[in-house]
């Protein structure tokens, strides 16, 4: 696999060479010890005075000091992105920009993920290193951001990058190495530093639409900003900024095979697809179980006889209403084979290609916003400013039909309705949903009921059994949207006093307030009433009134919000020089209030049967204070060699403290030549979600194989005759509930960098910059199987864990229940590895007459990215979909590499770029255990477990009219390349959400006019 790498690699690279507009990093990235390559001027985007990037040599605060310095002289890596690269790579959002970063690994959060079920829907989010969202620190100018209140897979906070004011940004500032010693938590991974225009004077516009070749994925964007006062000459400037986003959903129908369908019949060597109840390669049957559709997988109702009791099937399924064929889909008659070989299945079945119909790539998105920002001279070396911000992102969708489970979740054991008791939630019952024999008004107790009736949606009700039903609601469909707004002030005074002491005072203020709609999902206890009254008529799904339909589905809304509060203030003085230069000591305080209140959209504390099918139940609630003090030591020992040690104390409200040291050194024997390395410790603290959870419950699929012999012959049978077990049994589940743990330390990090700097001739720089991160006392879940097997063992639970037996089959009143729910906390277990080497590239040759060509190229390579867990075993996830719980599946690629080449002829600018993403295995080691990596352990073996690499072309152009305007046109993916199938990851259909990126859209184009006035 390494050899079929490196020629794809190879060959990927001398395309690059042949075609001028292919590979070229569309960022002018920089390491911090770079000469700056010089960026082509595309024109003021927002006026002929908009930036303020800073120039060659210019001292400025940057990521990770107190003190102003250029950006060439600290020893950690950083890497700077300007507003103008992103403009020539045709990168129109600094999420994606941010998003395409090449060190960006693993389970980072795209925005089409809120199409699939994401838990932090309507979000983006970054991850370093394929440490995870929760290990990189996002900043906007130094200063932190505000949470979004839902947490990644329910665990993880992190800050959204769609609430970043696009418009205003000047440069991303993303440094490559720990920074808790300047940040405090979660810098372990690095840190992304969004830093905003310090001034604006002119006006500019922007107008811009978008749409793919195939005529669909439409977007529009408008900004504007005004600004007046030159800090220079006027000693203020004010400025405002406007804009407006807008892209249309994608939907799975709109793409070639085999992105398009459920059929994988034409994928690999001819395995099953995957439509219910359809077809293999060469049209055989595939099979129709109670486990594939006991979650209602159909929009055309089956249903099954059983006993008045409905403990025992009498029968196979058959459709509710024959005459009505199928709701969707072709209709195959089995054969008498696949009857004979399939005793449960219908003597006909519907061949529905749910990812045709509903299948969403991505989603609506509409943004809106507006910034302002005062900066004044005071006094003659002292700046104040204030800022504010607000902005509002709308994402949404529209998805298949809403399931109606039809076995039930732990908890809950579906009404038997011949012997109920009490209300809609009862006691005695099956673990099936079936249609009663009679129907009443009161929904219950109906075979004694007054006006009992014999339920019309019940084919064999006249024979006194009940219908075990599946199915979805073919006449409504789910509806998910978030809501985010977000508020932000930042106000600060900075400058020198005392001829040589640099301070900075700095306020910030941020709230998000998140609003969750989600509608078309079924409320069990509203199903359980229609069900027992008789309401929906199940027959005949279309005579429904939308009342009905509202009342099975009502609409469920569910407010979210988080805040943040910080103060901060550094000093930074000249003490004394030594033969380099003069040794700094800079010190600081800061402190901030954070808190998330994000109530569950589906809590079970109101019983099991008060809550909805499939919609996510989690939710966290909490705040703290964090005090901290911090210090920075700059040491320019000798003119060749500089040390800079730093360290920061942070204290939490919730019990928890941390120092974090670090120490670095560049050493330049020559000008061409500097080698630098730094050594740090960090930590992330506890998410809300892990020390504050509120009950979040996920429900599994009890497998047989955790029921011991003893245990089962209450139920008279066996592990050997586990298929005559009662459905109580067979059909059990049981709900995995994660509790907050107050008490849990920080997890802690040591991470070390070493690298080299070259700048063999002028306008020429090479980095290489090796990489190294342990994270130990890692947050994780616990483990359930001490737990399981105790109970079923019928011994004591184990310490730090609960556990709550289920509803007693009435069946068996004197067995042992099944287990309900085991409830446990996160616990501080795990030691997470990531190893790797960062390269990068730039160089730019004018050739007279305002000529210039400049290639810049930015690579990562994982080395090693594993988890060791207390009993001594290691998973390895690099070049795999590892860590496929923590990443969504979207896996670990060991390279990725991003190209950009640009010519600038003064008016005329022409620019090319490729990414690359390295292949990967169809295997990961939480899943399949160690040693599985190589050999496809998650994937089917009609498919190739080694997914290929992929490449994606970007073309950008832009013509200067005249000083006032630029015209520009983009074309991404120039050659409508489609990402590789992938058939296991689950963020999206046969692709990877992460690795694919925006690529699934196909050959794309925008065009856009700047003004600055």
């Amino acid at each position: 696999m390494r050899i079929v790498r490196t020629r794809l690699l190879s060959t990927t690279l001398l395309f690059a060479v042949a075609v001028m507009a292919s590979p070229a990093y569309a960022q002018s990235t920089q390491s911090s010890d770079e000469t700056p390559a010089p960026v082509p001027n595309t024109v003021a985007t927002q006026g002929p005075q908009e930036a303020d990037a800073p120039a060659e040599g210019e001292d400025v605060v940057v990521t990770g000091s107190i003190f102003r310095r250029t950006d060439i002289e600290t020893p950690s890596p950083l890497t700077t992105v300007t507003a103008e690269a992103l403009d020539q790579r045709g990168i129109n959002t600094v999420q994606e920009g941010i998003q395409q970063l090449t060190f960006n690994n693993g389970p980072a959060l795209t925005n089409s993920f809120t199409s699939n079920g994401a838990f932090a829907a309507g979000a983006s989010s970054v991850s370093l290193r394929g440490l995870s969202t929760n290990s990189t620190l996002v900043l906007f100018d130094g200063l932190r951001a505000a949470y979004y209140p839902l947490a990644d897979d329910g665990s993880r906070n992190f800050v959204d990058l769609n609430t970043i004011p696009d418009d205003i940004v000047d440069r991303i500032e993303v440094l490559r190495d720990g920074a808790s010693s300047t940040y405090g938590a979660d810098a372990i991974a690095g840190v992304v530093n969004i830093i905003t225009k310090r001034q604006f004077v002119g006006i500019g516009a922007r107008v811009e639409a978008g749409i793919t070749e195939r005529g669909d994925g439409a977007n529009q964007r408008l900004s504007l900003t005004l600004g007046t006062g030159d800090l220079d000459e006027d000693r203020f400037n004010v400025y405002a900024s406007g804009f407006y986003l807008r892209q249309e959903a994608l939907f799975n129908h709109d793409r070639p095979y085999p992105f398009n369908t459920d059929d994988q019949r034409g994928i690999g060597t001819g395995g099953p697809n995957n439509i219910i109840n359809g077809l293999d390669a060469n049209g055989a049957f595939q099979g129709f179980s109670d486990a594939n559709t006991g979650s209602g997988a159909l929009s055309t109702f089956y249903v099954r006889p059983a006993n008045a009791a409905n403990t025992a099937a009498l029968g196979r399924y058959q459709q509710l209403n024959p005459a009505l064929g199928c709701v969707r889909g072709s209709q195959y008659t089995l054969t008498g084979a696949d009857l004979a070989a399939n005793p449960t299945a219908p003597g006909t079945v519907c061949q529905e290609d749910l990812t045709n119909q509903f299948g969403v790539i991505s989603p609506n998105i509409e943004r809106f916003g507006g910034s302002a920002r005062a900066t004044a001279k005071v006094g003659d070396s002292s700046e104040a400013y204030l800022q504010v911000n607000f902005q509002q992102s709308r994402v949404n969708y529209t998805g298949g039909t809403p399931f109606i489970r039809a076995n039930a979740p732990a908890g809950i054991l579906f009404p038997r309705f011949s012997t109920q008791t009490s209300g809609p939630i009862f006691a005695a019952g099956s673990g099936v949903l079936a249609l009663p024999v009679f129907v009443c008004a009161a929904a219950t107790n109906c075979d004694t009921a007054t006006d009992r009736r014999l339920n019309p949606n019940n084919p064999f009700a006249a024979q006194g059994q009940v219908a075990r039903l599946i199915g979805r609601l073919p006449n409504e469909q789910t509806f998910n949207e978030t809501r985010s707004r977000v508020y932000r002030a930042a106000a600060g005074v900075n400058g020198t006093v005392f001829d040589d002491l640099d301070y900075s005072f700095d306020l910030t203020a941020m709230h998000n307030d998140l609003r969750r709609t989600q509608d078309g999902f079924v409320f069990i206890s509203n199903l359980l009433t229609a069900i027992g009254n008789g309401s929906y008529n199940f027959a005949n799904p279309s005579a429904n009134s939308q009342a009905t339909l509202d009342f099975l589905t009502p609409v469920n809304i569910t407010g979210s919000e988080s805040d943040l509060y910080q103060a901060q203030f550094s000093a930074g003085k000249k003490l004394f020089d030594l033969p380099g230069g003069p040794l700094q000591l800079g010190v600081g305080v800061a402190f901030r209030y954070e808190s998330v209140d994000s109530p569950s959209a589906n809590p079970d504390s109101n019983g099991p049967t008060n809550r909805y099918f499939t919609i996510n139940a989690f939710g966290s609630s909490g705040s703290r204070e964090v005090y901290s003090a911090f210090a920075e030591l700059d040491a320019p020992i000798v003119d060749q060699f500089t040390v800079n040690a730093s360290g920061r104390y942070d204290k939490y409200s919730s019990g928890q403290d941390a120092f974090s040291p670090k120490i670095g050194a560049k050493f330049t024997p020559i000008r061409q030549v500097a080698i630098r390395g730094t050594y740090s410790r960090g930590f992330r603290i506890p998410s809300f979600a892990e020390a504050n959870a509120l009950p979040t419950t996920g429900f599994v699929t009890a497998s047989s194989s955790i029921y011991p012999d003893a245990f089962l012959a209450q139920y008279n049978c066996t592990q050997a005759t586990f298929s005559t077990c009662p459905t109580y049994i067979r059909t059990a589940t049981y709900g995995l509930t994660s509790l907050g743990t107050e008490d849990l330390e920080p997890e802690k990090s040591r991470s070390f960098t070493g690298g080299v700097i070259l700048e063999p001739i002028r306008g020429v720089a090479i980095t290489i910059d090796y990489f190294n991160i342990k994270k130990t006392n890692a947050i994780t879940t616990a483990n359930a199987s001490p737990a399981l097997a105790a109970y079923y063992a019928n011994a004591a639970t184990p310490d730090g864990y609960n556990v709550i037996a289920d509803v007693t089959d009435s069946a068996f009143p004197n067995a042992r229940p099944r287990i309900g729910f085991i409830e446990s906390g996160f616990v501080n277990a795990n030691t997470i590895k990531s190893e790797g080497i960062d390269f990068s590239a730039t160089a730019s040759f004018p050739f007279g007459d305002g000529f210039r060509f400049t290639s810049s190229a930015d690579a990562s390579l994982i080395l090693e990215l594993s988890t060791t867990f207390p009993d001594g075993t290691k998973e390895r996830y690099e070049g795999t979909l590892g860590n496929f719980n923590l990443t969504a599946g979207s896996g670990t690629p060991e390279w990725r590499i991003s190209w950009q080449n640009t010519l600038d002829l003064g008016d005329f600018i022409l620019s090319g770029t490729a990414n690359y993403f390295d292949g990967y295995n169809l295997s990961a080691e939480d899943q399949t255990g160690p040693g599985t990596q190589g050999d496809g352990g998650l994937a089917p073996e009609y498919v190739d477990p080694d997914v290929p690499s992929y490449t994606t072309v970007d073309v950008t152009g832009s013509f200067k009219v005249n000083d006032q305007f630029t015209f520009y046109v983009n074309v991404l993916n120039i050659l409508d390349d489609l990402p590789p199938i992938d058939v296991v990851t689950y963020g999206a259909h046969l692709y990877n959400p992460v690795q694919g990126g925006t690529g699934i859209y196909g050959r794309s184009f925008r065009a856009g006019i700047r003004v600055g006035l």
